[in-house]
């Protein structure tokens, strides 16, 4: 038996502390409520029944597959990002993107990052922290392309003043971090580690241990070929998700036109990009509502759409979610004792996956 070969996640201790709420989840969970009184609270029963009604299931099916088509984009998007590190099968970049979605789903605050990370780290034999720079030029790219549909939208529609806020606001950070990426990627000297006659902690020396393994992640990434197309799988993706929004309309009578499916979009997902209760309940029915009222769209209607829209894509999410991490082999009661851990500077090599990639 190997014994050099480390566990994916430490043991659970058999004796657990008692689990304390804390203050993060209960004002997430107050803020769903609120997104959800404020949307139900005067709809009748029965006229809702009805504005739920799905008029055309092809364009449901076909909303459904554009949603998992997504997904399947982003797995092509992680397998470039993260090919310095490893080479990942489009299957297994997949499963772990599902896996990290169902976490998310599950539990507040979205930690299924952290999973995706770490089953990437062990189907690749490599730490932790190697993985984290691909996940985070992924967040940077959707964010740039999100900044962008907004600004192609302002061009032809008045904008909400909210999301126009929202998106400069956005926009500032999304520059910010592209500079910080600029500046890493040409710095040519690694982060400066302290020198060994230099007073050091445990932690200090932990935090230079991940910025230094971090910038030297990215800057093997770089500005190569596999950026170039992971830039044009993030617009794909986002073309994608505009597409199923504007067919799951169409199967509900909602007759707008492709920029107003554009433009809700836009709403609903800068709306939700903070993290918030688990699947954005509240969040994703209150961005909903308020995309559709923006367009006129009446009140019930409005509200029976946001939840066909909620199950339309969370439902095929949890299916493949759960399969995928079933398949991994990793329970929920780890990724809470993960969720628990601390993953700052862990460097600990991965147990290699027995299924194939």
């Amino acid at each position: 038996m190997d014994r050099t070969a480390a566990p994916l996640i430490p043991p659970i201790p058999e004796r657990q502390e008692k689990r304390r709420i804390r203050p993060k989840t209960v004002v997430v969970c107050v803020l769903a409520l609120a997104g959800l009184v404020w949307v139900f609270h005067d709809i009748r029963v029965h006229p809702l029944l009805a504005a739920m009604a799905i008029a055309n299931w092809r364009y449901v099916v076909l909303a459904i597959l554009l949603d998992v088509l997504t997904y399947v984009l982003q797995g092509l998007r992680w397998r470039l990002l993260v090919a310095p590190v490893g080479r990942l099968s489009i299957l297994k970049a997949a499963q772990g993107i599902y896996a990290g979605l169902f976490i998310n789903e599950l539990v507040p605050l979205r930690p299924g990052e952290l999973v995706r990370a770490f089953l990437a780290g062990r189907w690749l034999s490599t730490s932790f922290n190697s993985i984290l720079p691909s996940i985070a030029l992924e967040r940077l790219l959707d964010g740039v392309w999100v900044t962008v549909g907004i600004s192609v939208a302002a061009m032809f529609v008045p904008l909400p003043r909210a999301l126009v806020g929202a998106g400069e606001a956005l926009g500032i950070i999304i520059l910010l971090a592209t500079f910080a990426f600029l500046w890493i990627v040409f710095r040519h000297q690694s982060t400066r580690q302290p020198e060994e006659h230099e007073p050091r902690s445990l932690l200090v020396s932990k935090v230079f241990s991940f910025i230094s393994q971090f910038s030297d992640g990215v800057r093997e990434i770089g500005f190569s070929n596999r950026l170039y197309s992971a830039i044009a799988l993030s617009c794909g993706m986002l073309v994608s998700q505009i597409l199923a929004l504007w067919f799951l309309m169409h199967a509900c009578r909602i007759a707008l036109p492709l920029f107003a499916a554009e433009v809700a979009f836009l709403i609903v997902r800068v709306g939700t990009m903070i993290p918030n209760a688990p699947a954005n309940v509240g969040s994703f029915q209150f961005f909903t509502f308020l995309a559709l009222r923006s367009f006129g769209v009446e009140k019930t209607v409005a509200a029976g759409f946001s939840i066909v829209y909620f199950a339309a894509l969370t439902l095929p999410l949890w299916t493949l979610g759960l399969l995928s991490l079933t398949g991994s082999g990793v329970s929920l009661s780890m990724i809470h004792h993960l969720r628990n851990s601390r993953v700052l500077g862990n460097r600990m090599r991965l147990k290699p996956s027995t299924s194939p990639k």
